[in-house]
């Protein structure tokens, strides 16, 4: 069982950006595909972006050219760059680790999930 752990969340003005980090306990880290969600209050939780173990990546459509998913093997970590931050993008952002290839989008089909790090982004 892998454990996860996200940090770089904060606060962040409108057309920022930020780099949030996911460490991933286990050396077989590379064995996952990868995924960020985020959920804002009230809301159900969303796909942002996943890498899968060959290195090709998923986005949803709005955030497509504004952020980067990337993972970095060697030190067990997983990467969220956003950049032009809008205020409605305010939420938890999740990171989570998927054993099987197949659906990348829903939450439902992946394995662990870490406990989240809050984003806000101020007008």
């Amino acid at each position: 069982q892998v454990m996860l752990a996200e940090s770089g969340g904060g606060l962040v003005q409108a057309g920022g950006s930020l780099r949030l980090s996911c460490a991933a306990s286990d050396r077989t880290f590379s064995s996952y595909a990868m995924g960020w969600f985020r959920q804002a209050p009230g809301k159900e939780r969303e796909f942002v972006a996943a890498i899968r173990r060959t290195g090709s990546t998923t986005y949803a459509d709005s955030m497509k050219g504004r952020f980067t998913i990337s993972r970095d093997s060697a030190k067990n970590t997983l990467y969220l760059q956003m950049n032009s931050l809008k205020p409605e993008e305010t939420a938890v952002y999740y990171c989570a680790a998927k054993n099987y290839a197949g659906n990348y989008v829903s939450g439902d089909e992946y394995d662990y999930w870490g406990q989240g790090t809050q984003v806000t982004v101020s007008s």
